[in-house]
């Protein structure tokens, strides 16, 4: 019965513990996302003391979410900036966000929300849906599980393990939009 359980959270664990399971990360992504690129502009909007923020930032880097590049204004500093695989967290932080907004706030109570700069209008909350447009709810979305990676000289007929392995299937995808 556990190891059922503990195999269906196995890539959220290993994502959580790859960020040594701690939120200052996923604050740091998003004050990266909000434009804060030096390690003073970080420790002054989080509060953070040095070694934590050091540490910090440097388990980031070593997981390729950051990287360090020289300092845009030409000086001394160096600058961390978000890679393609930190720009991708995008949507869990908007996601965590606006279940924060939902849970842990009055209706009517100030807040800041994210807004579209196009056209100036709040974003609409994520949805998960199919490849055809509906909207999934979770009893909708089993998970299949990956087939163990096998040598390329194995014979075709050898690769199907009997695992609830779909091949082609992309699936879901998150979408937002505009109310």
């Amino acid at each position: 019965m556990w190891s059922g359980t503990i195999t269906r959270w196995l890539p959220l664990a290993a994502a959580i513990k790859r960020r040594n399971g701690d939120w200052w990360s996923l604050l740091i992504i998003r004050d990266a996302y909000d434009g804060l690129r030096r390690f003073g502009e970080f420790q002054k909007n989080l509060g953070l003391a040095k070694n934590i923020l050091s540490a910090r930032l440097r388990n980031l880097v070593d997981h390729e979410i950051l990287k360090v590049v020289p300092a845009s204004d030409g000086s001394a500093y160096q600058e961390y900036v978000l890679t393609k695989k930190g720009r991708g967290l995008f949507p869990l932080l908007v996601a965590l966000r606006q279940w924060g907004e939902e849970n842990f706030f009055a209706h009517g109570e100030p807040h800041v929300r994210l807004v579209d700069r196009k056209h100036k209008r709040p974003v609409r909350r994520l949805e998960l849906c199919a490849q055809d447009g509906r909207l999934l709810r979770p009893q909708e979305v089993p998970e299949r599980r990956q087939p163990e990676p096998r040598s390329r000289a194995a014979p075709a007929e050898d690769r199907r393990d009997g695992t609830l392995f779909e091949t082609g299937f992309s699936g879901p995808v998150l979408r937002a939009s505009l109310k």
